[in-house]
């Protein structure tokens, strides 16, 4: 299955709880994601294993305590609201997240060789592109793109679309590995959507990931908050959102080479100027 509704992923204390081990996806290897909501004063510890790790707060703040080292995270009201400062935590060690008033949080993963230092990202640097143009316009926020922020094979940014808007278009796949051209990269899209300001009513969107070869990825989804799209293969996207309730998604992604590059190839029906 590569499209994991609200809770068909969950694993306490995680919400949502996706690593390369228990994906049950052929040639899953590297790219992981956990959500972890918090009550006011609660902690939650956690082993890095073999993986690296950011911890990124979507709604409120907290402080990462780790290696010797506390670092503080003012947060945000919500993923709407602003970009985030967050926290990189190495591979084989132990971590602490604590936070006073409560809130959610996401731990961004990948399987990786290096141990990397223990790193704080402030939000006022974290790069925010505006991308694409019309009702494909969309907000990026590049926190821990492949050349703004260094990690071992973790790629990380978040994307804000506005109601009835497209983003993740024109369709691009990142699944083979060929020299300056394309990179292999496992992706997951983790989903926020905005509620009605009026009613508070939820809202939802649709996610496509069609197939890039014979048996590929073929998936139309319908995604509300929670809810998590794999793609381990194929030409993904566009990502719709309701008119009316802006879409968030979280995009974590890793490969298995060695080059920690974004090198993406355009579906050759959709590459239209203007839109990507």
């Amino acid at each position: 299955m590569t499209h994991l509704p609200n809770g068909t992923a969950a694993d306490a204390p995680y919400a949502l709880h996706v690593d390369p081990d228990r994906t049950g996806l052929t040639g899953w290897s590297r790219a992981a994601l956990r959500i972890v909501e918090l009550a006011p004063g609660e902690r939650h510890a956690f082993d890095t294993g073999e993986c690296e790790w950011i911890v990124l707060p979507l709604a409120g703040g907290c402080s990462v305590d780790v290696a010797g080292t506390t670092l503080e995270l003012r947060g945000r009201a919500s993923v709407f609201s602003a970009a985030s400062d967050f926290a990189y935590v190495p591979r084989d060690t132990r971590a602490e997240i604590a936070s006073g008033a409560g809130g959610r949080f996401a731990l961004a993963g990948a399987k990786c060789g290096r141990q990397l230092p223990v790193r704080y990202g402030p939000a006022p640097e974290v790069p925010v592109e505006a991308r694409g143009n019309g009702i494909s316009a969309r907000r990026v926020r590049n926190f821990a793109a492949a050349d703004t922020f260094a990690c071992d094979q973790l790629i990380a940014v978040e994307v804000i679309t506005p109601g009835g808007n497209w983003s993740s278009y024109p369709p691009h796949k990142h699944d083979e590995d060929r020299p300056g051209i394309e990179t292999r990269l496992e992706e997951i899209y983790y989903f926020e959507i905005e509620p009605d300001p009026a009613t508070a009513a939820p809202g939802y969107g649709y996610q496509r990931v069609s197939p890039s070869r014979p048996g590929g990825t073929d998936l139309l989804a319908e995604v509300r908050t929670g809810d998590a799209v794999l793609v381990p293969d194929g030409w993904h996207g566009p990502s719709i959102a309701q008119p009316g309730h802006a879409m968030y998604y979280l995009n974590v992604m890793a490969g298995p080479g060695q080059e920690r590059q974004w090198r993406i190839c355009f579906h050759p029906d959709h590459a239209t100027e203007g839109y990507r």
